[in-house]
């Protein structure tokens, strides 16, 4: 009998097809919150690197300016 019952009566049925959707909108906010989390870690570790690089520029001029140099001499030998 409780077979039939559940057969017979569909709220179980919609209830699961509510959950489903509840948790589907769950998901694509912890997909969007956590993309948002992802970018924000992204600038600051591209932030933190930035001052690292200044860091070292600062610390070893020598080599800072031969770098330079030589990024000046790609550019110029570089082919469009």
């Amino acid at each position: 009998m409780a077979d039939g019952d559940l057969r017979d009566n569909p709220a179980p049925r919609e209830e699961r097809e509510a959950e489903n959707a509840a948790s589907a909108a769950g998901d694509v906010e912890d997909a969007q919150e956590s993309d948002a989390a992802r970018r924000r870690r992204r600038a600051q570790f591209l932030r933190e690197l930035h001052e690292a690089k200044q860091l070292r520029d600062r610390v070893q001029p020598r080599r800072a300016r031969a770098a330079r140099m030589r990024q000046q001499m790609r550019m110029r030998t570089f082919r469009w």
